[in-house]
């Protein structure tokens, strides 16, 4: 394997473990701010990341991903526990933590388009640098995670922001559907093209915005397509 791509792979790991630790952190202190102060007690309301990894998915998975050329390469961290009935009020509350994730992967995203920008425009860096890709890659990971965890199935966060706009029987099926939950994420993952579309369409918009915004729109795409291509 060539240096840049082991500088690649490496960057890219440490890029998503810094936003997955992001996205928990922002979900620990919106829960604290509404009243459950569980992820506080347990040391999660941090943005140092390394109590937000766990091993396998926010590690092995992606760096896996990398090396087999996945066009799609993602992973998780440990869950913050909610204690939902120590929420000011419940149901909206609990939607709120949930949204709070993947806006703090969007806003990241931003924040990498930004730096770009900024770089690009002291000369320390061009649309063909590596550290150019690798902040590219900030921007695909944060855009990644935010829509996948914004697809409304359970136990992803899209489902709590759902839950809230459902009642009766509607919510109590809706509920039950958890347990098979995770199977189905995966399921689609691996075999669904119509999901690896609806990912791509969801990004793209995550990606143009944040690119667009500080005006950088051709450097990363020019640095996607040195990554991907």
């Amino acid at each position: 394997m060539e240096t840049p791509q082991i500088v690649q792979i490496v960057a890219t790991i440490s890029l998503l473990v810094v936003s997955l630790g992001i996205h928990e952190a922002a979900h620990a202190w919106v829960a604290d701010r509404l009243g459950d102060s569980s992820a506080r007690q347990a040391g999660r309301v941090t943005l140092n990341p390394i109590p937000h990894i766990d091993l396998f998915m926010t590690i092995l998975l992606p760096g896996m991903l990398l090396i087999s050329g996945s066009p799609f390469v993602f992973g998780g961290a440990k869950p913050v526990m909610v204690n939902i009935f120590n929420l000011r009020r419940p149901r909206r509350d609990w939607a709120l933590v949930a949204l709070a994730g993947p806006l703090s992967n969007i806003l990241q995203a931003f924040m990498y388009a930004g730096l770009i920008a900024l770089l690009i425009s002291l000369g320390v860096f061009t649309s063909e640098s590596l550290g150019t890709q690798v902040l590219a890659v900030g921007i695909y990971a944060n855009a990644l995670l935010a829509v996948f965890n914004l697809i409304p199935i359970p136990p992803l966060d899209g489902s709590r922001v759902l839950m809230y706009f459902l009642r009766g029987e509607a919510l109590a099926k809706y509920i039950q559907l958890e347990r098979f939950g995770i199977l189905i994420v995966l399921a689609l993952v691996w075999m669904s093209d119509w999901f690896h579309s609806l990912l791509w369409n969801g990004m793209v918009i995550v990606i143009e915005a944040a690119a667009d915004t500080f005006g950088v729109y051709n450097e990363v795409v020019t640095a996607m397509n040195k990554l991907f291509n």
